[in-house]
């Protein structure tokens, strides 16, 4: 189930959690923040590729690709036995800006954005079905926790695809993690 997590970017002991998906969307739309969530079009197995996984979502990537004009859409997916999985999440762990918006739904697995706005830490558990726009400029990171299981569509409006800014500050090290926060740990 998705979850929402808002903590005081100074207290990370207090927070409340949030499992509605309106009372999600609306906070989230609060910070500029977009939450959806997607069905398939079609029936998607387990082992589908990514020209089958862009054909079941067809109709909510061409809806959001003729309001953005995105130049790349592709699917990337990471598992737990992924050799790099450690350096991977090292690297999203790792408060960051983007000069362009980041978009991502998730087709199978679960993942957490930390968004950094306004005093607040927002963590917005995404599993199956959800999709998440993180506005330019916006202070964030991701964990996908020790053992990543996902599956993903990204959207990309530069031909760079995605470029991290960022930021220095430690204090991602200062919330529970993916594993805390799910019970994974």
């Amino acid at each position: 189930m998705s979850r929402l997590t808002i903590f005081q970017d100074s207290n990370p002991n207090t927070h409340e959690d949030f499992t509605e998906y309106q009372e999600i969307t609306d906070r989230l739309a609060a910070i500029g923040v977009q939450f959806e969530q997607w069905q398939a079009d079609q029936p998607l197995p387990d082992d589908a590729d990514q020209q089958a996984v862009l054909a079941a979502y067809h109709e909510d990537i061409e809806r959001l690709n003729s309001a953005h004009g995105f130049t790349t859409v592709d699917v990337v997916a990471l598992g737990p036995d992924h050799p790099q999985r450690q350096e991977m999440r090292a690297k999203f762990l790792n408060e960051h800006t983007h000069d362009d918006f980041e978009i991502r739904f998730f087709v199978d697995g679960s993942g957490i954005f930390y968004i950094h706005k306004n005093d607040h830490v927002y963590a917005v558990l995404c599993e199956k079905g959800d999709l998440i726009s993180v506005p330019a400029d916006t202070t964030h990171w991701f964990d996908m926790g020790e053992h990543p299981n996902f599956r993903c569509i990204r959207f990309f409006t530069a031909p760079e695809g995605w470029v991290g800014n960022f930021t220095g500050s430690t204090i991602a090290s200062q919330f529970p993690t993916f594993d805390q926060l799910t019970g994974h740990a």
